[in-house]
């Protein structure tokens, strides 16, 4: 059997590998993997504290994370893709002149 602290290490460690994604990459499409990299490890942690309580809620609102993460996938290419038809590039930096 193995102890919870792994899964919150393993949690840990992917987060922190989201946040740099997110704080030093310019491009849309790492920022987005990065942000997933991040709600997969909020998921690891809600099995991981699901299965050491013995319910199921943490299982349930991993299911809706998934989902969720569904969704920014599916907003977050129509904006990649709108990035790149305005600006021939994916870069995030450039958005900036997208305002009024």
């Amino acid at each position: 059997m193995v102890p919870m602290e792994y899964y919150l290490l393993l949690s840990a460690a992917v987060f922190s590998i989201g946040v740099f994604g997110v704080l030093t990459r310019r491009s849309a499409l790492m920022f987005l993997m990065s942000v997933e990299l991040m709600l997969n490890a909020a998921g690891v942690n809600l099995v991981a504290f699901s299965w050491f309580y013995g319910n199921l809620t943490g299982q349930a609102f991993t299911l809706f994370v998934m989902a969720l993460a569904a969704a920014e996938v599916a907003v977050g290419l129509g904006i990649i893709l709108t990035l790149y038809r305005n600006f021939d590039d994916i870069d995030v930096t450039n958005a900036t002149t997208m305002r009024w």
